[in-house]
């Protein structure tokens, strides 16, 4: 992106502070691709935040304080003096917000395309074309909707999303760890992890709270990582909710409720996939993270994820921790146990 690479060299000083009862820490900022990357003064990345979902505190004036859209908690302040970068984050913020589809296009769009769909079901009578031709259409903001209202209903069987306020700052840091911000930790999943439309994935308390070590729950995010990869999980949601489920969101950007409720039902009792292991192994390497404590996790044994050891990516080489240890005891707790 052009507004992107503008920028790519601009770095500034500035404030961040975790929590309204956290102390301010000294950072530096600078842009990414496609993220606001902070930095502690040692070089060390602190957390990435997405650059679309980037929002002001305080527009017009300075210091400029931003923080995630819908989480006020976590802020950045950055004094008049980094004037080019605040100036570059509001281009940037711009840019993206006129590149985001407007209700009163979608409105449109949506006419257009039910008359395109009637056309095409009259010419070829193919549900597999409407369904590839939904998964084209159907922007990022409507797919993370539609894995938000999953989880509400997910709740209802798994309980309440685990919310200790250290608990998901560990959360957030194993996220930007593994560059996979979306993730949510209930006390009851039916599994260790599954994941959802807009690249949501949902954990099991018993991958933090039952093993000594954050690597097996690495392991299960990637794992979901790599199903998502395989599939597309709005192209499941469909293929289970129906063709017409499939024409309604197609044609007015919803689902019902009735249908939201059966595939949260379906996600719970399907039996659990299983990523191809090459997928699974290079997702391990590009994040220089050991196969092995996923693997017997799986299976104590070893017997049926033998692969997963063999050919352990980090097998003989030395790797960090993947979290220091205060921040996995905050993560084990992020369900008050």
């Amino acid at each position: 992106m052009t507004a992107l690479t503008r920028y790519d060299r601009i770095e500034a000083t500035g404030l961040w502070r975790p929590a309204p009862d956290r102390q301010r820490q000294e950072v530096i900022v600078s842009i990414g691709n496609t993220t606001l990357v902070i930095t502690d003064l040692k070089d060390q990345a602190i957390t990435h935040w997405a650059l679309a979902a980037v929002a002001r505190a305080n527009p017009g004036k300075t210091p400029a304080i931003y923080h995630p859209d819908g989480d006020d908690t976590e802020t950045l302040e950055l004094p008049a003096g980094e004037a080019d970068m605040i100036a570059a984050i509001e281009t940037l913020r711009r840019s993206l917000d006129r590149s985001r589809p407007k209700p009163g296009r979608l409105r449109w769009l949506g006419t257009f395309l039910s008359v395109a769909v009637v056309v095409a079901l009259l010419i070829f009578w193919l549900p597999g074309a409407m369904r590839d031709n939904t998964l084209r259409v159907v922007p990022a903001v409507k797919r993370e909707a539609l894995g938000v209202a999953l989880i509400e209903r997910l709740q209802r069987v798994s309980g309440p999303m685990c919310s200790d306020a250290a608990g998901l700052r560990a959360l957030r840091r194993l996220g930007t760890r593994l560059d996979t911000p979306k993730l949510a930790v209930v006390p009851g999943l039916t599994r260790p992890a599954l994941h959802l439309p807009g690249g949501v994935i949902v954990l099991d308390r018993s991958v933090l709270e039952d093993y000594e070590e954050p690597d097996v729950a690495a392991g299960y995010i990637l794992a979901e990582v790599a199903l998502q990869v395989e599939r597309d999980p709005l192209a499941d949601l469909l293929d289970v909710t129906g063709p017409w489920e499939n024409f309604r969101l197609l044609t007015t950007g919803e689902i019902s409720d009735a249908a939201l409720d059966s595939y949260a039902e379906h996600l719970l009792k399907s039996p659990r996939r299983r990523p191809d292991t090459t997928n699974l192994l290079a997702l391990f390497e590009g994040s220089d993270l050991r196969s092995t404590p996923y693997a017997l996790a799986r299976d104590i044994t070893g017997e049926t994820v033998l692969d997963l050891i063999e050919a352990d990516p980090m097998q003989g080489r030395a790797t960090e921790p993947l979290l220091n240890d205060s921040t996995w005891l905050r993560l084990q707790s992020i369900c008050g146990g």
